[in-house]
This record gives structure tokens, C-alpha cells and sequence, in this order.
């Protein structure tokens, strides 16, 4: 795996995102990602919740095989494919995803590959920030430390994750995180075919 390489297409993948306002009033739903490992295997929790009430609609997990470790600032290598099985098919307004978006030392984390690949809304949620991120793509609301992934801005997003603070985290990543732990009853559906799809985080 040449490191370098995939570094510098982080770079140049950054210069494709797009920065733009999303207004609180505009949105109806909100869905959350969460994936969780055990050895070579992940489970990948999807849930999707109104939007301000954040009342629970819809909520599903995957099991897949992974194929890469995980390396420090390439994340996306490691969650990108479990993420994109779990919301194919799915639909939302905006979607919150455990970890970062343009708070990434090449301005280009998880967040921003999902929603680069997905060409919709996606803000970075992190209980840490990441080492030598640019200065003014973060900020931390409540215990989160939210970026931009894709196709939002900055402002949008903080507004958009307080009004679902709950406890100083999202309420819709909190019921995601459950849900890949096995900590809430979910029916789990293996994918077949594991090594064959998805991309790389």
C-alpha cells in the first residue's frame, strides 16, 4: 500500500468539495453511521431520524469483511465500504458520520470521501480532534468536534448538530453507536459478497 500516494490524492480530492449553506428549516430527516470492528469484521449501523425532533424512523445493520487496518488519518481506507453498504438505498437530507471532514491534515477525511461519493450533505462528527488539521474547519459543539463533510458549510453544521445534542453528542450518532455495538435489539444482515463491494475511507 504506498501511503504516499493515497496521501496525495487526499489532496487532490480535498479541491472537490464544496462548502455551501444548509438551512436548519429546509431539512426533514437526518441519518447517522456508526461502524464497529471485531477482528476483520465490521458492523455498520445505519439510523434515520426526523429532523428537529429527532424522532427515531428507521434503523438497519450490516455485517462486512474489511480488508484494511486501521492507519491514523486514513480512516476512510478502513470504513468507507461498510459505510456505503449500509445507506445504499437509503434516503436523507443530511448524514452525520463518525469522523472527520475537512478538520484533516489534508483536508480530507472520512466525512468528505462519503460525501464526495455520495453527492449529498455530510457532516464530520469526532470525539477527538486529528493532529495538524487547518486552522477554522472545526469546531466543537458540546463534546463533538464537528467539519464539514461535503456540500455543507461550517455554520450550517454547528447549528444543524446543536439542535440534536443530546448529552454533548448527537442523538443520532449515540443510537448508531448502539446499534453496530449490539446494544439495542436489530435484526443484522451479513453481506455476501463482502470482499467484492464498497470503497475505501
Amino acid at each position: 500500500m504506498n501511503l504516499g500516494r493515497i496521501a496525495g490524492l487526499q489532496r487532490k480530492l480535498a479541491g472537490r468539495i464544496i462548502e455551501q449553506p444548509v438551512k436548519p428549516g429546509d431539512i426533514r430527516s437526518i441519518a447517522a453511521v456508526d461502524v464497529s470492528y471485531k477482528g476483520n469484521m465490521a458492523n455498520a449501523a445505519f439510523v434515520l431520524c426526523s429532523f428537529p425532533e429527532c424522532r427515531l424512523l428507521k434503523s438497519r445493520v450490516i455485517r462486512t469483511e474489511v480488508h484494511y487496518p486501521y492507519i491514523p488519518t486514513f480512516f476512510f481506507l478502513r470504513e468507507t465500504k461498510p459505510v456505503l453498504l449500509v445507506v445504499k438505498g437509503e434516503k436523507f437530507d443530511v448524514l452525520l458520520v463518525e469522523g472527520h471532514g475537512r478538520a484533516h491534515p489534508r483536508g480530507y477525511g472520512l466525512a468528505s470521501h462519503i460525501g464526495l461519493l455520495l453527492r449529498k450533505p455530510v457532516i464530520g462528527v469526532a470525539k477527538k480532534p486529528l493532529r495538524g488539521y487547518p486552522e477554522g474547519t472545526l469546531v466543537k459543539v458540546g463534546k463533538a468536534y464537528v467539519s464539514v463533510g461535503n456540500l455543507i458549510d461550517l455554520r450550517s453544521a454547528r447549528e444543524i448538530v446543536a439542535v440534536l445534542n443530546e448529552g454533548g453528542y448527537p442523538k443520532p450518532l449515540k443510537l448508531a453507536d448502539r446499534l453496530s455495538r449490539g446494544l439495542e435489539n436489530e435484526e443484522i444482515t451479513t453481506h455476501a459478497a463482502a470482499g467484492k463491494e464498497g470503497s475505501h475511507r
